[in-house]
């Protein structure tokens, strides 16, 4: 029994699944859901116009469970999928579920049980936790579980908080559904997913509306979602196939900064980091030769200081010198130790949490090009 039925509270999640060909993983994903410890659930399943057999499995799922809400539509995206699950959506929270993905029993009585522990929802606008990294296997064996690269790492000195007191959280991945969130907070602020085609790194710009505009985040450092994590070149193999959108979806990123009033250096250095490395893997993907992408490029570096991006530890020099040779800078030569200071200490990092075994694994997988 969770902390949060203990104590005998109640609240309505609205849980928002997106669903475009997903028949391979749908009934996990919906079985983990439905089997949830938290009893009040409103589970929107959005059918993006799948083409399989997924929004059968959706029905199937709906004539045994009152709680399931399907809304069947044309192909629009995945953000146009999340803001139509969220337009609906009834209760004091909302959470976004992946269907390839999904859920331990408690995750959502955990975030509740957070939130309520802060004032729910009249002190508490985002509550933020781990996730599980789950593996292909390899060779026939067992899929392998290992922590996100923030767990452990999100110490606010006091909860709620403001995102740059916990700015692990805006490090790595996106891992938007790694969350709750206050269902009248997004209504308030107008916050609402990029409407773009296909996926569209959309979760990139939600990223920074959702944490960047309250100071009223908390943070439970217990994971219970379940990634299905798939290549780690997936970046890269996607950026050959759409070279613009890394990008593109970066500046929405900025945009979402500017329009949060963004100015702590904390935050300004995330986002220089990934914008530096969304540039490294646009160009390792398609090459410098394309006008568009280098047009792109020229555009995006330049919203960056050149000072901010010379005196990161956590950029690359190979980054550095890209950003320089854009901008038409020289790149500082004494750079270089910061950065493997940096890398020393995420290594020493994911050795604790993840043991070496698997640390080998990676690094052998990524000279491979393989999966991991």
């Amino acid at each position: 029994m969770s902390d949060f039925q203990t104590r005998g509270g109640g609240s309505l999640v609205s849980v928002v699944i997106p669903i475009y060909n997903v028949e391979g993983t749908l009934d996990e994903c919906l079985s983990s859901v439905e089997a949830q410890t938290h009893r009040e659930l409103e589970i929107i399943c959005v059918n993006d116009g799948p083409t399989d057999g997924s929004a059968a499995i959706v029905h199937e799922h709906a004539a045994r469970d009152s709680r399931i809400v399907v809304v069947d539509k044309r192909n629009e995206g995945y953000g146009a999928s999340c803001n139509r699950g969220i337009a609906i959506a009834r209760g004091t929270w909302v959470a976004i579920v992946e269907p390839d993905d999904s859920l331990e029993p408690a995750w959502f009585s955990d975030l509740v049980a957070c939130a309520e522990a802060y004032g729910g929802a009249s002190g508490v606008d985002v509550v933020k936790a781990p996730y599980w990294r789950e593996l292909p296997a390899r060779d026939g064996g067992e899929p392998a579980r290992v922590t996100c690269p923030y767990a452990g790492r999100v110490r606010p000195r006091t909860q709620p908080f403001p995102v740059e007191d916990g700015i692990e959280l805006m490090l790595h991945h996106p891992a938007i559904w790694a969350a709750l969130y206050r269902r009248g907070y997004l209504v308030e602020r107008g916050i609402r997913f990029l409407e773009v085609p296909g996926a569209g790194w959309a979760d990139n710009p939600f990223l920074v509306e959702t944490l960047c505009r309250t100071d009223r985040i908390v943070y439970t450092d217990r994971p219970g979602y379940r990634y299905r994590e798939r290549d780690l070149n997936e970046a890269e193999a996607f950026a050959a196939r759409s070279p613009l959108v890394p990008l593109t979806r970066w500046n929405d990123m900025m945009d979402a900064a500017a329009l949060a009033n963004v100015s702590d250096p904390r935050i300004l250095d995330a986002l220089a980091v990934r914008g530096v490395n969304y540039a490294l893997i646009t160009v390792g993907a398609v090459g410098d030769k394309n006008e568009e992408v280098n047009a792109l490029l020229a555009s995006s570096m330049a919203r960056l200081d050149d000072g901010l991006v010379f005196r990161s530890p956590r950029i690359s020099p190979a980054g550095k010198r890209l950003f320089a040779r854009v901008r038409g800078l020289e790149a500082p030569r004494a750079a270089n130790v910061p950065y493997y200071a940096h890398l020393a200490g995420e290594a020493a990092y994911r050795l604790r949490a993840n043991g070496p075994a698997f640390v080998l694994e990676t690094l052998r997988r990524r000279r491979e090009g393989g999966r991991v």
